[in-house]
């Protein structure tokens, strides 16, 4: 009797330590969650570019294009937990023609986006509204498959971004829907572009490269995404679907260009706590940037 009395006791003390710290967890606030969603798109696409096709009208390039896309997004700590991160990459190629089927340009564009975004206090508990800035940047190649000189036009810049986003949640019967729109518009950045008869060998191979980076502000460059998701829970899946609109127009070095894209996606997302990358399925166990 004695020994049993003693292993209750231990017993005891060992599990009294455990379910102290099991009311502590309860009453810490909750894991911040990230919201990611991985998706591929197919659409149309606009090109012109006069570096290409020179002349004071230039000529446009329509086609069939595809993109994938990644995004992340997650609560920090900064303002009382009121900020949230969005990451986003996003690789995108394109085969586009002249209007006479003469010509061919083949594209391809990989962006980068890293953003902040204060949480608006809640006018609706259904209702999001982030705003914010990001900074992004983008780097590709338009290639003229007809040129013999100068046949590619190479695509590089830094931009700072204005942001904004509406998140809303609503039911059908049990069902729950969330539907986002976000606007991204650049400010102020940094861009590389040739002289208007300028060749890359001149730029790279001959060191003349002078006015290559130029400041890009609203009077030279206009640049905006528009992107609307909706969320639908499948099974044990989130499956999002989603437009992309991307407009991009420069005035540079004597030169103009304009990429313009219309992309219909579909993907899968996943909400898990970043350590350990567990799944998590109840939303009030945790703190979204999303939902």
């Amino acid at each position: 009797m004695r020994y049993a009395a003693l292993l209750i006791a231990l017993l005891t003390a060992l599990a009294a330590p455990s379910a102290h710290a099991q009311a502590g967890h309860e009453g810490e606030e909750p894991p911040l969650s990230v919201n990611s969603a991985t998706m591929i798109g197919i659409g149309k696409y606009n090109l012109l570019d006069t570096y290409l096709t020179p002349g004071a009208g230039g000529r446009t390039y329509t086609g069939p294009g595809i993109r994938v896309l990644n995004e992340r997004m997650k609560m920090t700590r900064l303002a009382d937990g009121r900020i949230s991160r969005q990451q986003i990459v996003s690789v995108d190629a394109a085969k586009t023609e002249n209007a006479a089927a003469s010509a061919t340009d083949i594209a391809g564009f990989i962006d980068y986006t890293l953003g902040y975004h204060y949480h608006l206090p809640q006018l609706l508990p259904e209702l999001k509204l982030l705003a914010g800035g990001a900074a992004h940047g983008m780097g590709g190649f338009i290639y003229n498959t007809r040129n013999g000189n100068n046949p590619v036009a190479a695509k590089a810049d830094v931009d700072l971004n204005l942001s904004a986003m509406a998140i809303y949640r609503w039911r059908v019967k049990d069902y729950p829907i969330t539907l986002r729109y976000q606007i991204s518009l650049p400010f102020v950045g940094v861009m590389f572009s040739p002289r208007y008869g300028q060749s890359y060998y001149e730029i790279f191979d001959l060191g003349n490269s002078s006015g290559t980076v130029r400041l890009n502000a609203f009077h030279n460059k206009l640049a905006v995404r528009n992107y609307l998701t909706i969320d639908l829970p499948v099974s044990r899946f989130t499956i999002r679907a989603g437009y992309l609109h991307g407009f991009y127009r420069t005035r540079v070095n004597g030169l103009r260009t304009h990429i313009v894209s219309h992309s219909f996606m579909v993907g899968v997302v996943k909400e898990f706590v970043a350590f350990g990358g567990k799944k998590l399925r109840e939303t009030h166990r945790f703190k979204s940037a999303y939902y």
